[in-house]
């Protein structure tokens, strides 16, 4: 599996997610740094996308609520090419229903190699990073190369 550069254009599309619990954190930041998140391409999950939208007077294109399905939505996006940073404010202290999901869009984050912050001090980092507003090469996995038989414990020879 040879890696391969994927150009992310200064125009990123950024998906914002946070647990009931850090919305209000999510809203404040997202607030403080609405100049620099307006050239950008928004996304989120249900609520929060809505709140974000009334908070900022920016669009946001958004998904269903993380516990119904929003989180794949957006992991899905990640596995497309389509998102390329995440921002994910998640509640390490409370119980979530749908933790496999968050798992797995995390999981996906890293996989594909985007940006993840998933506390305000990491957004911080990352939204005042010089590499924030300008054209960036990505090193993305190349998967169609994978040879994938044994990945399941079945093998494809036949």
């Amino acid at each position: 599996m040879k890696p391969h550069r994927d150009r992310v254009d200064a125009k990123r599309h950024i998906a914002l997610v946070a647990h009931d619990n850090k919305k209000v954190e999510l809203l404040e930041w997202a607030s403080y740094n609405r100049d620099t998140l307006a050239p950008h391409h928004l996304y989120a999950t249900g609520t929060t996308g809505t709140m974000l939208e009334y908070e900022l007077g920016l669009p946001v294109q958004r998904f269903l609520s993380g516990p119904v399905g929003g989180d794949q939505q957006i992991g899905a996006k990640i596995a497309e090419g389509v998102i390329d940073m995440l921002f994910f404010l998640w509640d390490p202290l409370e119980a979530q229903p749908h933790d496999p999901d968050v798992k797995a869009l995390l999981r996906l984050g890293a996989v594909w190699n985007i940006p993840m912050a998933s506390n305000v001090a990491t957004a911080d980092f990352l939204i005042s990073s010089p590499l924030f507003a300008t054209q960036y090469d990505r090193v993305v996995p190349d998967f169609g190369q994978r040879d994938w038989r044994g990945v399941t414990g079945q093998d494809d020879s036949s």
